[in-house]
Formats: C-alpha cells, structure tokens, sequence
C-alpha cells in the first residue's frame, strides 16, 4: 500500500538497480543540503486559525492567465527515460491528468514536440513550461526556444545554478556516465532487479538527450551527451546576456536556481517574469542553505513584483502550504514524481500528485484556509516569517 510519497520512495528503492535509484535520489558531496531541505522543511510549524469557512477547501491557483489545480507542479527533471521508458512522456500526462504544470529539462529523453502532445492528450489545457540549460554552443540553446515557442510551451525556464556539477559521489562510485559502461557489479544489479532490465530491454536502446538536436534523424554526439550529463555549461552567460534570450522568447521567462536576496532584486530589475527559489535539490552546493530557509527573505526582496516559486525537499502537501504562508506562488517537486512514477509509471506519478492535492487540501482546512490567497505569514511560527534573517 502506498499512503505517501515515502511509501512510493520505498517501492521505486526495490525497483531499480542501484546506479538508477542513486541518481534520482542522490545529492553532491556529503549529501547535507539534501538533508537540510527535508529536516528544515519538517522543523516548520504551521499555526492554525479556528472556526474558518473551510467548506471549499480549494486549492487551485491562476499563474501567468492558467489555471493549475493546486499550488504545485513538476520540477524539470533530466534522465527520466532511464527510470522507465519513455519516463518525460509518463510525467507529462501525469502532470496534465492532475491538473499540474510540468517542466521538461533539456537532459530529457523524449523530443520536447512529443512530450508536448503527450500531454494535451490528457488535458487540452496542460501546463507545460520548457527547463534550459545553456551550454557552450549557444546555437543548441537557440533551437531549443525556437522549437519551444513553435511548439506552444508557455514559459521558459533558465536554471542558472550550473555554472560546474556538483560532485554527486553516488554516481562516481556507481560509475555512472555516458557512454554507459557496465561492470560486473552492475551486471549483477540489472540481473538482480529484472523487471527493470526487461523493460530497458524492450526499449532495444539507452536513453539519449534527444532535443540536443534540432532535428530527430540528426541526433548528437557522444561528447555532447556527456557534456549535459556532466553539466558543462556556458560560464560566460551573465546578468546583461538575458536580452539575448528576450529576443528568442517573447513569453514569461523564469528564473531557476536562486537563493541570495541581490539576485532577486536583480531579477526583477532585468525584467524576468518569475523566479524559482532553488539549490537544484542539493545536487549542486552541499554547503547551500535549504530554499524554505531562504524564501521568506527572497520574497520581501521582490516585493509583489513577480511570482517567487521554490523547489528542494518538497514531500508532503503540508510543505507546499508552509511555502506559501512564507510568500511562495507554489512549489514544485522532483524526486517525489520521478518515485511515483518508478514504481507505478504514469499512474504511479498521478498518484503522487492527488496525494499532495489531498495533503494541501486537508492541511488547508486544518489551519483555517478555504482557498489559497486565505494562507499568509500569520500561519506560521515566529520562527518563519518574512523578512527573518534566518539562513
């Protein structure tokens, strides 16, 4: 039985081999930011208000002219097809049938025009916003949007926290990297978790980041797919180089990956139309506070100006609504999806998903709030309030 999303956790554990499992769950280095995100997230209390209206308990929200069914969404996600087959067209539709926006990393495995559709299918109305990633070779970026805008996505992501990797020491010692060389204890692994192996099997080939290429016959190089596994990212890109992206996209663009006040205000001065509060899960900087520590001051630096999402640690329907009585628009998660959707495929995610619907809901009646714009600061513990200089 699967009550939550640790329940999903454990079932995505037995199902995959080691390497695979570590990848998703891993973070850099001793692993405390990754810690840091779910302990700090859980030291939060929620203080809640009596004899409320409650009888509508609605959690839905209106972001940039669209309706999402709840104050949270998919956070991009790369290498997905290696967790299932066709794992980004399994999130989409999840997403999509929840009700939910979904991000799409430039490290998928799907090409973005068919992750698209996949998730229209499901709901004429899906949210779907494109992650991107800025490597040397800009010409890759550039065809990137280009085929996003074409294609109907409706924000732009720019995760900007990648300037090197983070030294992910699972994956080291799992030998985990592109191309894909298999040692005997990988061997072992894959013959000890078959239903996995067989359906990769199935698949006839590994996983690609097929959208490196513009067109899908052309596919990219070995060198290139290594590149965006290991993060090698454009260093040059700077603050003044976004209009360069303003002229490729002409709708919202996002922010991903910020965790100091001067960069907010920053943001809003070069005109960005949202921003994710976000230390990539604790991939990145181990040393990185956790974001929910962090989002109170972020929110008061932008004032209202624009929507301040946050990302990191995110594993219950009350985290979702701690982040929004600290200023958040909505949270997003990552790993909590991707388990879901390792042990049950598309129906897996989609359980993930009306289960932190469910957990928002009931926690919003709990602490006296019928809708969304009801939840504020004063449902938060000193210890949590806008403008503190904790973190």
């Amino acid at each position: 039985m699967k009550l939550n999303v640790h329940d999903h956790r454990r079932h995505a554990r037995r199902r995959l081999p080691r390497f695979v499992f570590d990848y998703v769950d891993g973070g850099a280095e001793d692993e405390a930011c990754l810690r840091r995100n779910v302990d700090d997230l859980n030291a939060v209390r929620l203080l809640p208000t009596c004899l409320r209206d409650t009888s509508h308990a609605d959690p839905g929200i209106e972001v940039f002219g669209q309706h999402w069914a709840m104050p949270a969404g998919v956070a991009p996600i790369g290498f997905s097809g290696l967790v299932r087959p066709e794992g980004d067209l399994l999130l989409a539709r999840a997403a999509a049938a929840a009700g939910v926006p979904f991000v799409l990393s430039t490290a998928s495995n799907a090409r973005l025009e068919a992750v698209r559709d996949a998730g229209l299918e499901r709901n004429p109305a899906a949210v779907q916003w494109m992650q991107l990633y800025v490597m040397t070779d800009r010409s890759i970026a550039e065809q990137l949007v280009r085929r996003a805008r074409h294609a109907g996505y409706g924000a732009l992501v720019l995760t900007v926290d990648v300037a090197v990797s983070g030294l992910r020491e699972r994956d080291v010692r799992n030998g985990f990297r592109l191309p894909f060389r298999f040692t005997p204890s990988m061997l072992l692994d894959l013959a000890l978790h078959p239903a996995w192996s067989l359906d990769m099997a199935r698949r006839g080939r590994s996983p690609a980041f097929v959208n490196l290429a513009e067109h899908e016959e052309a596919g990219a190089s070995a060198q290139l797919q290594a590149a965006l596994l290991a993060r090698a990212m454009d260093r040059t890109l700077v603050w003044d180089q976004l209009d360069w992206l303003r002229r490729l996209w002409d709708g919202p663009l996002i922010l991903k990956g910020l965790l100091h006040p001067d960069d907010a205000r920053r943001a809003v001065r070069h005109g960005v139309d949202g921003i994710v509060v976000s230390n990539h899960g604790g991939r990145q900087l181990d040393a990185a506070p956790s974001t929910i520590s962090v989002l109170p001051r972020i929110v008061d630096a932008v004032k209202g100006a624009l929507p301040v999402f946050v990302d990191s640690g995110f594993r219950r329907g009350s985290d979702v609504v701690k982040a929004l009585a600290a200023g958040a628009t909505a949270a997003f998660v990552g790993r909590a999806a991707v388990w879901g959707m390792a042990a049950g495929g598309e129906a897996g995610a989609r359980a993930v998903l009306q289960t932190l619907c469910d957990e928002t809901q009931r926690t919003m009646a709990l602490i006296g709030a019928d809708t969304v714009a009801d939840i504020a600061p004063h449902h938060l513990t000193a210890s949590l309030q806008p403008g503190d200089s904790h973190g």
